[in-house]
């Protein structure tokens, strides 16, 4: 049960801001957003007993035999909707979810998230992250593509609708409660990105979440569709998700900082690299998890491919941004928006503490650009490659053991047995590329 004061405290505040109904709401194991719709006198009751729900119809959650979860509201993540009118006021709380014995089911990716977060509070540090999400604005029609702008990186355009509606978006999110670090024009055409606040990875993560609900909707409220797809257009930049990452001390101390070793990054931060290298190919079903993610992660749209890393080469796997002291971070830099940030915040953690528990050391950095190295040259160096497809990350993912125990037996296996029947239905279609390539030669 929630903490009695914060109860009374947010009932307060749905009376004083005459809210009518509240979104429960929380994500399956794809990072589809899903949701219950309260009238808002039944928040109370919700909080105290939890909402049924059949948890077989949702993607990874429940057999029908056992279909019975309940959804209890985190308090924590009130926060009023300010896109709504007076006469549908509605605010939104992030749920965790139970199973039918009462106990926090395993599949919840809120809940997986957590147990990995407690794995590194054992040792006295919190993970922080701080995503960068990037997304493309088109023209009304989900199936469309028709550009909305031809800008391109940091343009200033007057008076673009576009660049209006990232601002919308950024200051509805600082009415939400939301703290945003930056926004601007991408490199592609129409392509847009927001920049969260530094958090713990559950904060951002359930940030992650708003932010997606937030774009989607200011934009169609302004005849515009958003898409997280990684890569939508053909020749030019997709959408990642590059994801900041530091370990700090209840102190608020970076243990990634040491002034005394080279680079002023400790032997704490370089083993938490190596681990992130070291399980990089097998966590990527996870970072980039659906067969278009592949099509963003090939080499000359500054989408990274291989695995090494760098302090100023943007063409490596992992970087190491300018900033030391409590800015002392690593950014991971083949996540996209259109995942589960929780499965995704949950893997980056795990392989970064095997990382540090096993003491493994990283390669030495590669400040060269990997794109333009041969195969002999990448190799010589020991850089191996991301997995090319969806198919090659999914069998990776599969009979990796960290990812299994991060991830848990539950998850995991639903999370495969959907992945193969969505990678099967991808490779088995004959595209029209296909058709006008071969059709008539062959």
């Amino acid at each position: 049960m929630q903490n009695k004061n914060l109860l009374e405290k947010t009932l307060k505040m749905v009376e004083g801001e005459n809210i009518g109904f509240i979104h429960l709401v929380f994500m399956d194991i794809l990072g589809f957003q899903k949701t219950i719709v309260l009238p808002s006198d039944r928040l109370e009751r919700a909080v105290k007993e939890g909402v049924v729900f059949d948890g077989s119809s949702v993607v990874g959650y429940a057999t029908i035999d056992e279909s019975d979860m309940r959804l209890y509201p985190d308090l924590e993540t009130f926060m009023v909707l300010p896109w709504y009118d007076e006469k549908h006021r509605t605010a939104q709380v992030i749920c965790d979810i139970y199973d039918p014995k009462g106990q926090k089911f395993k599949g919840d990716p809120r809940h997986i998230l957590r147990r990995t977060m407690e794995r590194a509070e054992k040792k006295g540090w919190i993970f922080n992250t701080g995503p960068e999400y990037e997304f493309f604005l088109f023209k009304a029609g989900e199936k469309d593509t028709e550009l909305e702008d031809r800008g391109g990186y940091f343009d200033l355009m007057p008076m673009d609708r576009a660049a209006l509606v990232g601002k919308e978006i950024m200051h509805n999110l600082r009415n939400m409660g939301i703290e945003v670090e930056t926004g601007h024009h991408e490199v592609a055409p129409s392509q847009h990105e927001i920049d969260l606040k530094y958090s713990d990875a559950m904060t951002s993560a359930d940030r992650v979440f708003v932010l997606k609900y937030a774009i989607k909707t200011l934009a169609l409220k302004n005849g515009m569709h958003a898409t997280f797809m990684p890569k939508p257009l053909n020749d030019v930049n997709g959408s990642g998700m590059h994801v900041h990452q530091s370990l700090m001390t209840t102190k608020g101390e970076n243990v990634f900082y040491d002034p005394d070793n080279k680079d002023g990054l400790s032997s704490t931060c370089m083993n938490y690299m190596a681990g992130t290298l070291e399980h990089a190919k097998e966590i990527c079903g996870i970072l980039a998890s659906w067969p278009n993610s592949y099509k963003r992660l090939t080499p000359g749209f500054e989408a990274p491919v291989y695995v090494c890393w760098a302090k100023k080469n943007r063409s490596a796997l992992v970087r190491v941004p300018d900033g030391r002291g409590s800015s002392t971070r690593l950014e991971m830099r083949c996540p996209d928006s259109a995942g589960n940030p929780y499965l995704q915040f949950a893997v980056l953690l795990a392989a970064g503490l095997d990382g540090i528990e096993k003491g493994l050391e990283p390669p030495q950095a590669t400040e060269r650009d990997v794109f333009k190295m041969s195969h002999d040259q990448r190799e010589k160096m020991g850089i191996q490659s991301l997995p090319s497809n969806m198919g090659h990350a999914i069998s990776l993912m599969e009979e990796n053991q960290l990812v299994r125990e991060t991830l848990g037996e539950h998850v995991l296996e639903h999370l495969v047995h959907s992945k193969k029947k969505e990678w099967d239905l991808y490779r088995t279609t004959v595209s029209q590329w296909e058709k006008e390539r071969y059709l008539h030669i062959l």
